[in-house]
């Protein structure tokens, strides 16, 4: 996600510029045709055309609200794992001790357990992330040109989940998460069945192993949601018919544009002739601020529509995921030269 407040106005230009281009050739042909060709009578009236442009306003702006909504939840699902895991971390280290242990655990013993289950958190987090980054059918805008075109995508495109493992879980719990359709769900059963192990052994008391499967469950509930979102499109005949309704109204645009503006032209003469002949060429730079205007505020909608996608105006769930990982195992008294760090921002934007 773009770290800046705003976009500047030349990244926003250079977004947009193939269709910016393409607004200029429409205007320009139909500007050429009515003058050199005299076709002021092929034209139609403002009103109907204002009611077009009225109707695309709300759906676009309806678009807009839903994207964002959906952006907005999506970030405040990943805002409560960040909660979730430091809890879990915390709890981990506070809740395997001896007191109720039947044979007492070393010190090393009781750290590599929890060093254990904290990684294999870690490699939840980052199964999660690897499949909120599996490509949809309906995702569209990572493949855009002008959104592939600054060389920048997540990290998840750049290695495989098993290797992005390996540093976290053993070869049978690897094994076992690969072998599962859904591997983050994997790694929370295996997490629920190691708790329940050292609950037997006496190293977790009863009520701190309820506390911890507590924890779990807001785990599994914050990643179904996280799924819904990636999994549920927004309704594509909404998004189809916006986009549909938008380009409607821009190709019809310059037949109550250009017309207008030959007829100030035509008035022009008696006064002005010169401004008056060549007035009507002064309506491009207005079509095409208005057909930029609805295009953008459509395409901005439509790039908000998936979350997870792997734009660069998606939720930087890589970002988050390595944050509390630095926090986990910082917190496990691991030096800074152990620990991975953060993904870098490229073109002041995180993933």
């Amino acid at each position: 996600m773009h770290t800046k407040k705003n976009y500047t106005a030349l990244e926003m230009a250079i977004w947009t510029r193939f269709e910016t281009l393409l607004f200029v050739v429409i205007i320009t042909a139909w500007v050429a045709v009515n003058y050199f060709l005299d076709l002021s009578w092929f034209k139609i009236p403002w009103t109907p055309l204002a009611l077009i442009g009225t109707a695309v306003a709300f759906v676009i702006g309806f678009q807009n609200n839903s994207s964002y909504g959906r952006i907005w939840e999506a970030r405040k699902i990943w805002g409560g794992i960040v909660n979730t895991s430091r809890t879990f971390g915390m709890y981990i280290q506070d809740m395997l001790t001896n007191e109720y242990a039947e044979t007492p655990f070393s010190k090393e013993e009781i750290a590599r357990e929890v060093k254990t289950l904290t990684y294999r958190h870690i490699a939840w987090m980052t199964a999660l992330r690897h499949a909120m980054r599996e490509s949809k059918p309906w995702e569209t805008v990572v493949h855009q040109r002008t959104d592939r075109e600054w060389g920048i995508q997540p990290p998840e495109f750049d290695a495989e989940l098993e290797e992005d493992l390996i540093p976290y879980l053993s070869e049978d719990d690897i094994e076992d998460a690969l072998s599962k359709n859904n591997k983050q769900t994997a790694l929370l059963y295996q997490q629920s069945h190691h708790l329940r192990q050292l609950k037997e052994k006496g190293l977790i008391w009863e009520f701190s192993f309820l506390e911890l499967e507590a924890l779990l469950q807001e785990l599994f509930s914050l990643q179904g949601k996280s799924e819904r979102i990636k999994n549920f499109p927004y309704p594509r005949h909404f998004a189809t018919l916006n986009h549909f309704f938008m380009w409607v109204f821009v190709l019809l645009l310059p037949l109550a544009l250009v017309p207008q503006f030959a007829e100030i032209g035509n008035e022009l003469k008696e006064v002005q002739p010169v401004i008056g002949t060549y007035f009507v060429w002064f309506c491009i730079p207005f079509y095409v601020i208005v057909a930029w205007i609805f295009h953008t505020m459509e395409r901005i909608g439509r790039t908000g529509e998936n979350p997870f996608e792997g734009t660069a105006n998606d939720v930087p769930i890589s970002t988050i995921a390595r944050g509390i990982e630095i926090d986990l195992r910082q917190n496990l008294g691991e030096s800074d030269e152990e620990i991975p760090k953060q993904f870098p921002v490229k073109h002041h934007t995180q993933f």
